[in-house]
């Protein structure tokens, strides 16, 4: 025995979409249903373990057996689901890994289990097991009843005293056939995916990146959950208060009802079609009272970001630690995370500078103080999201990022030697940029330092290519620009920055020319590659970043662009458009990721339990020094010759931003 396709169903009382596989199967009322398994592309075997079938010893050995690779479709589903289900029914055989200081010591070592679905995302397929099978138009497509007999079987109907209700098999005799060759179907579409796609390796490397990310989700990061639920306490105090003003102030009966409240504006001249963000930003530039006062309440009630400690509380394990929240290879176009379920990639920034007593007055429940210390509960509330994640008790958080990681990057790709330079010098990037733009010297807090956000705005919007359009995404219009003088800064940056203008269509020429020729070219260290109907970008870490079929197109000015299949804004399998300075982008982003997980990696003897962008939280024992993570986060990778990286740190006890 060498490999095991598995594929299983499970039930459970908690919502796997709101709280991820993690805490879905640490409910006391999980239970694993049916396991489908082929030993070695054989035959697919299924055990109904409702109705007494007992998986054999050799595969329950296998599972545990870190010299047989296991296999499935999101294989940290099966992998959680079955560390649990061992845990349980035969601990005798069950054994976590890592130290006993720990907390991944309740899971099955990763190190065992390939993915699927990664290799899939590796070549720039689409995430799910339906789209994938789609896609290669195979054989065995995974059937469409399943869907329905999910929510059948591995969904409570009801409940009863607070116990969870689930269909019985055995009173459902044809749908549970039917679900068991769903079961069946899975396991045999995997198989054939996998031969489809056994040509095209993910190499070692990336593998090893796969366990070091299972490794971090298994681990987690605690959460205060005395602070989580007093903070959703007193927002419902505050929502209820708003609520009530807004009564007072309209007289319509649901304050969250847009249609009345757009009922209301329109009688007080105030016509709208939306109140979206962007719209109430608009209307509250000219509004007067009451509309004024009505439109601020709006917005605090419409704040989303609470939202994210009820996700908390919804994700959080029995131990109090949330897991789950990284999704490897989620951006197949670069290899970069996703966030799942709190997702951390986006929460609001802290900007109260009293953090720590904001922190507590919330924890014990002081809404009136909160009130007058802080005017905005909402507001408030949103700011300490952050500080809900804490380090376990004796630990302490070590938070070190990289700085202007994808600045330094496109600079060392492109040689741009004034920019390399402000690195090499400790200068600030946006400074210089503004003093090559504008012809002056810049100084942050001295000498035409009004001109520095403009350098800022620019290169935020001007790196790929961005020209007005993204200046104004970017902050532009903010700073009273008209379109003209918005064009003269993208004019101006492009000048200041010839090399990196040149990176953009050196890299337009040498995909077009691959493609167009079947062939591989290469320019400025990057290596493209046409293949057996895919086009592969060949970084200098040698991991490649797959497009599936590409061809050349006629784009809407009349030009040549690529186009490829990819998955597309409206999530459906379509042609996407890309050219230059999109591909460079792609690029920067790839090594910029690259060059986190090689961090991570360095890093990986510390408890690392979240990474947010180019940041990694280090749950770290009180001794581990600061400059010591960022030292040895800021090492270069022997494939990044030349590249000038730099990082900061700083250590807290709860969660924030520095």
């Amino acid at each position: 025995m060498k490999e095991l396709e598995i594929d299983i169903e499970t039930q459970s009382d908690r919502d796997i979409k709101k709280c991820g596989v993690y805490a879905y199967a640490d409910s006391p009322h999980f239970a694993v249903t049916l396991f489908s398994v082929s030993v070695d592309g054989g035959v697919v075997q299924l055990y109904d373990l409702t109705s007494g079938d007992v998986i054999p010893d050799e595969i329950l050995n296998a599972l545990v057996d870190e010299s047989i690779i296991k296999r499935a479709f999101n294989v940290q589903f099966e992998r959680v689901c079955l560390s649990k289900y061992l845990h349980v029914h035969y601990p005798e055989i069950f054994s976590g890994y890592s130290i006993n200081e720990d907390t991944v010591h309740d899971y099955l070592n990763p190190r065992s289990w390939h993915c699927t679905m990664i290799h899939a995302r590796y070549l720039g397929l689409p995430s799910s097991l339906a789209q994938v099978g789609e896609v290669l138009k195979l054989q065995q497509q995974k059937l469409n009843e399943g869907k329905a007999l999910i929510k059948f079987f591995c969904v409570p109907y009801d409940y009863e005293n607070g116990v969870p209700l689930f269909h019985n098999p055995a009173n459902y005799p044809e749908k549970w056939e039917l679900f068991k060759k769903y079961n069946i179907r899975d396991v045999e579409s995997e198989l054939e995916i996998d031969r489809r796609l056994s040509k095209y390796l993910v190499p070692d490397n990336i593998w090893e990146e796969f366990y070091l990310d299972q490794e971090i989700n298994d681990r987690g990061i605690a959460v205060d959950m005395e602070f989580v639920e007093a903070a959703l306490m007193l927002d419902g105090q505050a929502k209820a208060k708003l609520s009530a003003d807004m009564r007072r102030l309209t007289g319509i009966e649901n304050p969250n009802s847009v249609y009345q409240l757009l009922d209301w504006l329109e009688k007080q001249g105030y016509a709208s079609d939306t109140l979206d963000k962007a719209k109430v930003k608009e209307m509250l530039k000219t509004a007067k009272e009451p509309v004024k006062t009505v439109l601020e309440i709006r917005q605090q009630l419409s704040k989303s970001s609470v939202k994210k400690y009820t996700a908390m509380q919804t994700a959080v394990c029995s131990d109090q630690r949330a897991r789950g929240m990284f999704s490897f290879y989620g951006a197949n176009r670069t290899g970069r995370f996703s966030g799942k379920i709190i997702q951390l990639q986006n929460l609001p920034q802290n900007h109260i500078p009293d953090l720590t007593d904001a922190r507590n007055t919330v924890k014990y429940g002081y809404y009136d103080e909160v009130e007058m210390l802080y005017d905005d509960v909402s507001d408030t509330l949103s700011q300490l999201i952050r500080t809900a994640f804490v380090p376990r008790k004796g630990y302490k958080f070590v938070v070190a990022d990289f700085s202007a990681i994808e600045a330094r990057v496109i600079a060392w790709l492109a040689k741009e030697k004034w920019r390399i330079d402000v690195f090499r010098d400790g200068g600030d990037i946006y400074c210089a940029s503004a003093s090559h733009m504008f012809g002056v010297p810049v100084e942050k807090h001295g000498v035409n330092a009004h001109l520095r956000q403009k350098g800022k705005v620019a290169e935020l919007a001007c790196g790929y290519g961005g020209s007005v359009g993204a200046m104004k995404a970017m902050g532009g219009s903010e700073m009273g620009l008209s379109d003209a003088e918005l064009k003269q800064i993208v004019d101006d940056w492009r000048v200041a920055s010839p090399h990196i203008v040149d990176l953009w269509w050196s890299v337009d020429r040498a995909v077009k020319k691959a493609v167009k020729e079947k062939t591989t070219t290469v320019t400025h260290g990057i290596r493209f590659i046409y293949e057996k109907g895919f086009l592969f970008i060949e970084l200098p870490s040698s991991r490649r970043l797959a497009y599936v079929k590409p061809k050349i197109g006629e784009n809407k000015f009349g030009g040549e662009s690529v186009y490829y299949r990819g998955i597309g804004a409206n999530k459906k399998w379509d042609w996407l458009e890309s050219y230059g300075p999109k591909f460079v982008e792609n690029i920067v982003q790839a090594i910029a990721r690259d060059l986190l997980f090689y961090a991570m990696q360095t890093l990986s003897h510390c408890f690392i339990v979240a990474h947010v962008h180019d940041e990694i939280i280090i749950e770290a024992d009180k001794r581990l020094s600061v400059a010591a993570v960022c030292e040895q986060m800021a090492r270069t990778p022997a494939w990044a010759k030349g590249l000038l990286l730099n990082a900061d740190g700083y250590e807290c006890e709860y969660y924030k931003k520095d």
